[in-house]
Parts: C-alpha cells; sequence; structure tokens
C-alpha cells in the first residue's frame, strides 16, 4: 500500500463528507492505493455516525472511536500504530488542509528521500492577534530550541516514512513536536513544504491561550528529557555538586573570618549571627539533595521497564 491517510477529529460532522470525497478524488486522479484511517477523539455530534457510513461504501476506510476527549496527540498515536501505508500522510478534519498537498508530499518522500515532509502555511487566515503572531513566536522559538528550520512545526498536515511514525511515542500535546520527535529517534532529514491554508467552512478553531502557554511547557520538558533524561545526573549532580562547593567556601570563609578575630584577639561576632553562614548552609543543603534527586533518577532510569508504561494507554469505544 503507498499511502495512509490519518485524520484525527473531534466534533467535525459537517466536514467529514466533503473531506472524504476530496481525498477520494485525488487519490483516484493520481492511482494511489490508500487507505483512510479515522480517529474519532470521543466527539459528541454524530461524526462516527458519518465514518461508519464511510466504512459501509469503502473497504479502505478505518475507524477508531475514543470513549472520551483525549487529545490529538494520543490520537495520532493510535492513528499512527494501524498505519500500513509506505508514506503516512495526516490533516486535520477541518477542510483547513488541503489533500491536493498529497501527490507533491508522497514524491518528496519517496523520490526526494525525506524522512518527513512539514507543512508551511505562509499565507494565513486565522486571526492575527490571536493566533497567527502568537503562531509565529512560538515557531522561532522552537527553531530555536530544537535546532530544525521549520517554519510551521505544528501544521497539521505532513507526510513521514511509515518507519519514523513507528519509531516514535506521540503523547500527551506532543503532536506540537512531532520533527523534534523524529530528529530525536534518528531522522534527521526533515523538510518543508509552502501548503495551502483555507477558510474554515465549519465549526469554530479549538485553538486557545491555554495551548499556546502549553506548547512553551511541552518544548522545555521534550529538550530536557532528551538531554537528560537517560542521564538525570549529569544536570543534578552536577549542579548539586556546584552549589554544595559554593556553600562549603562561603562556610570556609565565615570560619576562617571568626579563626582570624580569635587569634588576634580582636572582638568577633558569632558565626550564626553573620547572614553568609545561613546562605552557605542552605546551599550544601540544597546542592546534597539535588544530587541525591541525580542518583535516584539514576535508578529509576535504570530500572523503568518501557513495556510496563502506560502512558499511552487509551480507552477505545469501537474500532474497525
Amino acid at each position: 500500500m503507498q499511502i495512509s491517510v490519518i485524520i484525527p477529529l473531534y466534533n467535525e460532522a459537517d466536514s467529514l463528507p466533503k473531506l472524504f470525497e476530496w481525498i477520494r478524488r485525488v487519490m483516484n486522479e493520481n492511482n494511489f492505493s490508500y487507505e483512510v484511517i479515522f480517529v474519532d477523539d470521543g466527539s459528541d455530534d454524530t461524526s462516527w455516525s458519518v465514518i461508519e457510513s464511510f466504512k459501509q461504501h469503502y473497504d479502505n476506510v478505518s475507524g477508531i472511536r475514543f470513549r472520551k476527549n483525549y487529545g490529538k496527540s494520543p490520537a495520532l498515536f493510535c492513528g499512527f500504530g494501524k498505519a500500513k501505508g509506505d508514506v503516512v500522510i495526516t490533516l486535520d478534519a477541518d477542510l483547513q488542509d488541503s489533500p491536493d498537498e498529497i501527490p507533491e508530499l508522497y514524491r518528496m518522500i519517496v523520490v526526494d528521500g525525506y524522512d518527513l515532509v512539514s507543512g508551511w502555511k505562509k499565507k494565513r487566515y486565522d486571526n492575527a492577534i490571536t493566533k497567527n503572531i502568537p503562531s509565529k513566536i512560538y515557531n522561532a522559538f522552537a527553531r530555536k530550541v530544537t535546532g530544525i528550520k521549520l517554519h510551521d512545526m505544528n501544521c497539521g498536515l505532513k507526510a513521514y516514512r511509515n518507519d519514523v511514525v513507528k519509531n516514535i511515542e506521540v503523547y500527551g500535546e506532543m503532536h506540537r513536536y512531532i520533527p523534534y520527535l523524529a530528529k530525536n529517534a534518528g531522522f534527521s532529514n526533515i523538510g518543508e513544504k509552502i501548503v495551502e491554508h483555507r477558510k474554515r467552512e465549519f465549526g469554530h478553531s479549538k485553538f486557545g491561550l491555554e495551548r499556546f502557554v502549553n506548547g512553551y511547557l511541552d518544548l522545555f520538558s521534550l529538550w530536557f528529557l532528551n538531554k537528560f533524561g537517560k542521564k538525570p545526573m549529569h544536570f543534578f549532580g552536577f549542579g548539586g555538586t556546584i552549589m554544595f562547593l559554593v556553600g562549603f567556601v562561603a562556610a570556609l570563609i565565615v570560619g576562617a573570618i571568626k579563626l582570624h578575630h580569635l587569634h588576634y584577639g580582636t572582638p568577633a561576632p558569632l558565626v550564626t549571627s553573620s547572614p553568609w553562614f545561613y546562605i552557605a548552609l542552605t546551599m550544601m543543603i540544597l546542592g546534597t539533595q539535588m544530587f541525591l534527586v541525580g542518583f535516584l533518577g539514576e535508578i529509576v532510569a535504570r530500572n523503568s521497564n518501557p513495556s510496563s508504561n502506560e502512558r499511552n494507554y487509551y480507552n477505545i469505544k469501537e474500532e474497525f
């Protein structure tokens, strides 16, 4: 099979018929062998009924239905696990991503040899204040932290080689950083394609301030885990050692000043009356605690069992 199209969705019953027909037309015009995987993220409208009607008429349609709303990352994770195509295409269900981009995305993976190709919606029709400007700030920050030169890392329209999606774990809200996850997994040949951004025809955007703020927090989490997740002692142990040494030296200086006064018989204040004594003591205690945190982190990292990880367990109501 050449292409697997994965469509995560939440309350998109109105847009699904037009989107599916559009995908079918593009695929048939290019003689692609393909499948379409819909992942219903706990919709409370008639989205699942629409997907079931597709399945009744077309064997290459698959569906996954969550019992509740988990988010886009869980939907993509489950869709990736089901995908069989040599190239995997993801696009949103709101008709703002154009299926007409699929042939060129497929060519860039198969012919040009990219591991992953991310869309870039250079001309956008979203609100400039609430979405476009925050998106530009976020992407500039993401480029700086990840080292991946993409203009629109969070674009829902992407293409992947199949072995990429089988070797990355998408969880929480990490779908924003799939290119970074791929890079960390060893797939560094990442490209970009300018794609069409269409105005939303149905429903409303789910983007909000909470998602904007969480994006930065998730990026820091990924960066930290990638850099220190396997060796937490390198971060906590090093930081703890520095703090302990600085505190120890400060304590020695306070003690030396006291001994100097005693040696020459001059009045000397009590050691405990100096604020530097408490600063030194606090830094030594915090340094010791950080070192112990690093030590415990090493024990956890060495004894963790990936097979027992329930982070990506989701309650699926129906599947076909």
